[in-house]
């Protein structure tokens, strides 16, 4: 075994990492593209291969201005009604050089099968888009609730730069075997893609 040495310039002798070091692996499962889509559906994927998916939005466009880019839950039915609890804040900087942060009383849900928005009120000029990222942790539990976390850049209708950040669970222990995202209003183009953390 070789002997890591570090100083503030440099690391050598390194052969190798203990596993556990740096995290899990990503394992890109599946990419779908919309086009004018109203939504985009995860429906294979979602199971007890991982404990934890990812999923990457990559240039989301709204087709109306003012829509809403959202996500809902499915949790073994036909719809993506899973129950959620939520919450929502974000920082703003508009291009007029107003700032606020801030907790979302109205972007939040209470035990609510609706779904949850990602960012709000996007501008759907040409320049405007959405990305982030969404992780939902062990959805193929049927003891606990399953948790998630999301982040989104995107161009508000101000026009402003809002840093979104959402969490919260679906209050199920049925395991949620599918995800679909949409805008509350209209289509979109963009790619959403979908991981696994091993």
């Amino acid at each position: 075994m070789s002997i890591v040495v570090c100083n503030n310039n440099s690391m050598s002798a390194i052969t190798s990492l203990p596993s556990g070091v740096g995290g899990g692996s990503m394992s890109l499962i599946s990419t779908q593209t919309a086009s004018s889509s109203s939504t985009i559906s995860f429906t294979s994927g979602i199971d007890s291969t991982y404990d934890e998916y990812v999923f990457k939005f990559i240039n989301i466009h709204a087709d109306t201005d003012t829509a809403n880019f959202t996500v809902g839950f499915r949790d073994g039915g036909t719809d993506y009604d899973a129950t959620k609890t939520t919450t929502y804040f974000r920082a703003y900087h508009s291009e007029a050089d107003s700032t606020a942060f801030g907790y979302k009383t109205d972007q939040d849900l209470a035990q609510s099968t609706g779904f949850q928005n990602l960012c709000y009120s996007l501008d759907g000029d040409a320049d405007g888009n959405t990305a982030g990222y969404l992780h939902l942790f062990n959805p193929s539990s049927t003891t606990f609730v399953k948790h998630f976390i999301a982040r989104t850049s995107c161009v508000h209708s101000a026009p402003e730069a809002h840093d979104s950040y959402i969490a919260g669970y679906c209050n199920t222990t049925t395991a949620i075997d599918g995800v679909q995202f949409k805008m509350s209003s209209g289509t979109f183009d963009g790619v959403i893609k979908l991981y696994g953390i091993s």
